[in-house]
């Protein structure tokens, strides 16, 4: 594996810790204070400026290090995360998104908004809490005199007889166990290499996460620590000899370093073995440096490097540093202010891994083009599974040989292997949740409205083809609803509603297929507007009788929109025109709901795969149709009492004391010039978005089958009222039929081309 290769996985896995970043940052918001909540977003920063440290992105890692001092503050308790403290983080979060999608695409960042970021995080670490009013750029006062004055150097403290001074170095969350009695004890020898600092690790925070394993004593050896006219500042003189005693194994230990072995040299012991490896070496026993942890509960938060200074510049201060120093202290002090502004990627991993290992299941990356292959095998393998047993029928007329088990034995393999092949591709919306509510934040910043995003069902697992294509629909349906749906602060004040507006964003199942509604407690469709904004544009006639129904489907004809200027956000007509074209590409629907003074709720049907469906194949006018189960609520068999003529062309059917429409589908799709004999056919009731129920008429009914899913456009061309196509086990084709198409022409309406594959799953 190339560094190319690797570095690929690493933004992998930033994309992981983002999603969990803010996840926990909208918990927090909503009250949540579980210190667990607090550590998986501090451990997300620390993980994502750690691996940056390793590839050496330093604008990345020098605003990672600013965040995780103030999640640091809130973790320690110093910093009390209220909503104007969460709004700096919530927006920092997006910064540092913005600074890893550069780092990987090459792109740039806006820097009087990173830095504006950065001094109210440095204010928020000092204690200085944010005015609602006050804006990111701005810088915080105390922070800008931080910045501008020299730190001076560490005070020396009074040295032992062997010239050496102890330097404090401990913690308030040590972790172990306040009584180690009767808990195995290690020896561990830890020996950094030049690498280990060179590629962003930091030996004093593999130290701290040590720490949290048990009771732990640490001496420092300074036997290598050249003169100082021969000192290296980016050197590594200093190795550490840890006593420690804790109950989680020499395994647990070793993982605290996993990510920085090849970089060190590490020796893990039982005491006793260390002990008789001492007994037994005629070398003359170390004398250690005992290592206090206390510095950092004395010192305070260690003061930033900033990222813009030069090599040079922090080479000066670490030797004079040194040169004001009577001992080894001030070297370690400097050289522990130096690298606390790196990065610590060994250190954040194996935290991460500690703290997660316990609930997180296996997991292992693969390239999505290896499943989408996979999964086409497994579609050709349901085909021919169906084409042999379609032999055997019809050369086997006793039905019960053992040819017939078997293959009824491979049928039932083929539908389980299918299944799970398709549960490979299956992933929640999760992360396309989340990426709304950073656009809900920044539309609602750039209109100066108060919104509140609430997500339900984000573990809903649909196709990743699927998922995929749903960002930019919803993008486009929350820049709608923040817009023109949620009322301003005063508007809503007036109306007796709460001063911030509600968007609801929900993924459920439900027969088969996902459905995401997107609802606002806004004003609701302004239907007289929406109708005359129709007609100024001649998108429909001024003497037109339309539903209100109909009117709020306007909304997503072309070029209609209902702003009264062309902003950032809206205003040119193309956004729901996008969403519904999408949509439909997806092969899903959407309906729209809206109680003026109330708001609107849209709802989006999807199928769950675009790869295979069970369908019901039927005969239509001598032609092989696939109708999908999902839509087809029963089937039965049309009496002569139960059919009434209704106008010149139209029939209804009598179920169950009520009337539907019966649509002959050869007829609509032309298959035949004349409407069939509806008591010589079977009827299919079924239900579709928005057009309620209608019973559609077939010759007969040939059995259920699962089919996979071939494009008709991508192989052919566009069929109207024909979603796809599939291939039978005769080897025939059949055409999957549209059924929201069907049924609309059933209404007056044409079949239109951009019908692609609607009412597929």
């Amino acid at each position: 594996m190339d560094m190319n290769e690797i570095k690929e996985i690493f933004f992998q896995e930033c994309e992981e810790q983002l999603a969990e970043l803010e996840s926990g940052l909208l918990k927090l918001n909503d009250g949540d204070r579980d210190p667990e909540t607090v550590n998986a977003v501090f451990r997300a920063v620390h993980s994502i400026k750690g691996g940056a440290g390793a590839f050496g992105l330093d604008d990345l890692v020098a605003f990672a290090h600013v965040f995780e001092t103030t999640l640091d503050c809130v973790r320690s308790n110093k910093l009390e995360p209220n909503q104007d403290v969460l709004k700096v983080m919530l927006k920092s979060a997006d910064v540092l998104a913005d600074l890893t999608n550069a780092a990987r695409d090459g792109g740039s960042v806006d820097e009087s908004r990173s830095r504006g970021l950065v001094k109210e995080l440095e204010a928020l670490a000092n204690g200085e809490l944010p005015s609602p009013s006050a804006s990111a750029e701005a810088p915080a006062p105390k922070a800008a005199a931080k910045a501008a004055s020299a730190a001076p150097a560490p005070t020396p403290k009074p040295t032992d007889d062997s010239g050496f001074q102890p330097v404090p170095f401990s913690f308030d969350d040590f972790g172990g166990e306040d009584d180690a009695g009767g808990m195995p004890t290690y020896e561990v020898i830890f020996k950094p290499r030049y690498e280990l600092y060179s590629k962003g690790n930091d030996a004093t925070l593999l130290l701290r996460d040590l720490s949290r394993l048990g009771e732990m004593t640490i001496y420092c050896n300074t036997d290598d620590l050249p003169g100082l006219e021969e000192l290296d500042p980016e050197g590594a003189y200093f190795f550490w000899n840890v006593t420690i005693k804790t109950d989680k194994g020499e395994d647990a230990i070793r993982t605290v370093f996993e990510f920085a072995e090849w970089d060190c040299e590490l020796t893990v012991k039982p005491v006793e073995e260390a002990r008789a490896d001492a007994t037994s070496n005629d070398e003359l026993p170390m004398v250690p440096v005992p290592f206090d942890l206390s510095i950092l509960d004395e010192t305070g938060a260690m003061e930033e490097v900033s990222a813009g200074d030069a090599r040079a510049e922090e080479t000066a201060a670490a030797v004079a540093a040194a040169e004001t120093a009577s001992n080894v202290t001030q070297i370690v002090a400097a050289r522990v202010e130096k690298k606390e502004s790196a990065a610590a990627a060994a250190a954040a991993a194996s935290a991460a891994a500690q703290n997660n290992a316990a609930g997180a299941g296996q997991t292992i990356r693969v390239d999505l083009d290896r499943v989408d292959r996979l999964i086409n095998l497994v579609g050709e393998l349901v085909i021919n599974q169906a084409m042999l047993s379609q032999s055997v029928i019809e050369n086997d007329t006793t039905g019960t040989s053992s040819i017939n088990m078997g293959l009824e034995e491979l049928q039932q393999l083929t539908r389980e292997i299918q299944d799970s092949v398709m549960a490979i591709r299956a992933q929640p919306v999760k992360p396309v949740f989340q990426r709304m509510s950073r656009i809900v934040r920044e539309i609602a910043d750039m209109t100066g409205k108060s919104i509140r995003l609430i997500t339900e069902g984000e573990n809903t697992e649909v196709d990743k083809t699927v998922i995929d294509k749903l960002a930019e629909p919803l993008t486009h349906m929350i820049r709608n609803a923040v817009d023109h749906g949620i009322e301003t602060p005063e508007k809503r004040a007036a109306a007796g509603k709460n001063t911030e507006g509600t968007v609801r964003l929900t993924a459920k199942h439900r027969s088969g297929r996902i459905l995401i509604e997107l609802a606002d407690d806004g004003a609701g469709i302004n239907r007289e507007k929406v109708r005359q904004k129709a007609i100024d544009n001649d998108l429909i006639p001024a003497d037109s009788n339309l539903s209100d129904e109909e009117i709020d489907n306007l909304i997503f004809l072309p070029g209609f929109s209902t702003a009264d200027k062309i902003s950032d956000i809206s205003g040119r007509g193309v956004g729901m025109d996008v969403v519904k074209r999408s949509i439909q590409a997806l092969g899903g629907r959407i309906n729209i709901t809206s109680k003026p003074g109330h708001g609107s709720v849209f709802t989006m049907s999807l199928p769950l795969t675009l790869a295979v469906l069970d369908g019901m194949v039927v005969t239509v006018a001598g032609q092989t149709l696939v109708v999908p189960l999902t839509a087809i609520v029963e089937t039965l068999q049309p009496e002569a009492a139960a059919i009434h003529s209704f106008g010149a062309n139209h029939r209804l059917i009598s179920i169950r004391n009520s009337f539907c429409p019966l649509v002959d589908v050869g007829r609509i799709l032309n298959f035949r010039a004349t409407q069939a004999n509806p008591v010589e056919g079977v009827a299919l009731l079924v239900e579709s978005e928005g057009g309620g129920q209608r019973a559609l008429m077939v010759d007969a009914i040939q059995g259920q089958r699962q089919v996979v899913i071939k494009s008709l456009e991508a192989n052919y061309t566009h069929v109207p009222g024909i979603a796809a196509a599939t291939i039978l086990g005769d080897g025939r084709v059949a055409l999957i039929l549209d059924v929201d198409a069907v049924v609309g022409a059933s209404r007056g309406q044409s079949l239109k081309a951009e019908m692609s594959l609607a009412a597929v799953g």
